[in-house]
């Protein structure tokens, strides 16, 4: 995904730099279905992004996700995978989702702690890379490969790309080999990962392209999005707080492979 501030990808110009994602101001106005599924509790707008989505927080405990129809994840897509993940891992548990002609929408309950990049931990940005790379660790660790349905490999994203229009370029069609098959989260940027109040990582959450790749193909973007969310001169310490050593042709592979896709 690109800087919230910007939109810019550090290679530059790629399809991703139409979603961008950003605080929405609190008088955001709420969608006729977004106010129907809060079935009366007071709504705050807490994310945004360039597609139209808009996310709010209900004060009784839960998450309404509401946004047009794209074909790069949906959200019944992502409500299948946060059930499955749901047995090993602490992940929103879904309430309700559907869809209507144009927009679809997910809602789900909250759970304890904080974004990783909400303002607490934006200032306290060494706690806050050491719990993203420990928690990329133990959901990694944690969700069986074997018993996983969904898949994230490069072959499948370059052709969810294709059916998206975007052609990818050759020189990313081989990937290196493969270090080691996990379950990826998807979308590992920094903001997924729920912090608790100890300091230690508390859950995950976006998991709408969760599926079976190269655990590369997710700390190659966590560390990317630490300049993204706390400035230059974290992405070691995300890689070291994972618990490996830096790779830098998987991670320069999966960086570009991420801008592209």
């Amino acid at each position: 995904m690109p800087d919230p501030a910007t939109g810019q990808t550090p290679d530059g110009p790629s399809p991703r730099q139409t979603v961008v994602v950003s605080i929405p101001p609190p008088d955001a106005p709420v969608p006729p279905k977004v106010a129907a599924l809060a079935r009366g509790a007071r709504l705050t707008p807490v994310w945004l992004n360039g597609l139209g989505g808009v996310t709010f927080r209900a004060d009784d405990g839960r998450f309404i996700k509401w946004g047009p129809r794209n074909d790069e994840t949906t959200m019944a897509g992502e409500a299948a995978r946060l059930a499955w993940a749901g047995g090993c891992l602490v992940v929103p548990r879904v309430l309700e989702h559907g869809a209507d002609r144009t927009h679809e929408w997910l809602v789900t309950a909250a759970l304890p702690g904080e974004s990783a990049a909400a303002p607490r931990w934006i200032a306290d940005p060494a706690r806050a890379v050491r719990a993203v790379g420990a928690g990329l660790r133990a959901l990694h660790d944690a969700l069986p490969v074997a018993e996983c349905p969904f898949d994230w490999s490069v072959q499948a994203r370059i052709a969810n790309a294709a059916g998206r229009g975007i052609q990818v370029p050759a020189r990313l069609r081989t990937p290196p080999p493969v270090d080691r098959l996990v379950v990826c989260h998807g979308d590992a940027c920094c903001p997924n990962t729920l912090i608790g109040d100890d300091g230690r990582p508390a859950g995950h959450v976006d998991l709408g392209a969760l599926g079976v790749a190269d655990r590369w193909a997710d700390i190659a973007v966590a560390a990317m999005s630490t300049e993204w969310n706390y400035g230059p001169g974290w992405e070691e310490a995300l890689v070291a707080a994972y618990g490996v050593a830096p790779d830098p042709e998987r991670m320069a592979y999966y960086r570009e492979l991420w801008n592209e896709t």
